[in-house]
């Protein structure tokens, strides 16, 4: 795809599931690689903000009692335990160091696509936004699955290779595949299918 224009007044900043029962450490569900990409989503935050760029936060959740897990329950232990995500505990809650500011929208999601069955799409269209720019984690799992819903919603989307993370995999069947790999992999397959990759130093300089 082409490199697109960045336009400020077309354009949000997505931060995907950088949520403290993903990021801390020892956390139920943590994901060690999201702490090394705080600094890039911050950089990138201050920047947006100084330039009114709307900043919008999606976080993975479930409500106690787990109605809305569905399939996640036989995925994920702590989630089916409810040790994790859980709607309305500290867990589930952005990570300080990204702390949302007031007015900015925090979208829960029960699924990794952060448009699925969330107002996502009408707070973009409100604010007039064509182009989201997003960051955070995994990059195989709800950045990518983001990514692919923007594109059938009509908007384009950009990610910032060096402010999303991956994790490692075990064989589950098809084979280990470490953290920089899984990252790679899911970079090659949205390069190709839904985003324009963008390291955040370039992203930044072509701000306005």
């Amino acid at each position: 795809m082409n490199v697109p224009v960045i336009d400020a007044a077309r354009t949000a900043v997505l931060v995907i599931d950088m949520q403290n029962d993903f990021v801390e450490e020892g956390a139920p569900l943590e994901f060690p690689e999201g702490r090394r990409v705080i600094p890039a989503i911050r950089k990138v935050l201050e920047a947006a903000r100084g330039r009114k760029i709307p900043v919008v936060y999606a976080a993975h959740v479930h409500r106690p009692g787990g109605a809305d897990m569905g399939v996640h329950r036989e995925l994920y232990p702590p989630v089916a335990a409810g040790e994790a995500l859980v709607d309305g505990g500290r867990g589930a809650e952005i990570h300080p160091a990204l702390t949302p500011l007031p007015g900015e929208p925090v979208i829960k999601k029960h699924r990794y696509n952060s448009f699925y069955a969330t107002d996502l799409e009408i707070i973009l269209r409100g604010l007039g936004v064509e182009t989201v720019v997003l960051t955070g984690m995994t990059t195989e799992c709800c950045v990518l699955g983001t990514a692919r819903g923007a594109l059938e919603r009509g908007f384009r989307s950009v990610v910032l290779p060096d402010a999303c993370a991956s994790c490692d995999y075990p064989d589950l069947g098809a084979g280990p595949m470490s953290a920089a790999e899984m990252h790679l992999a899911a970079l090659r397959v949205m390069s190709l299918t839904s985003s324009q990759l963008i390291g955040t130093d370039d992203f930044l300089a072509r701000l306005p």
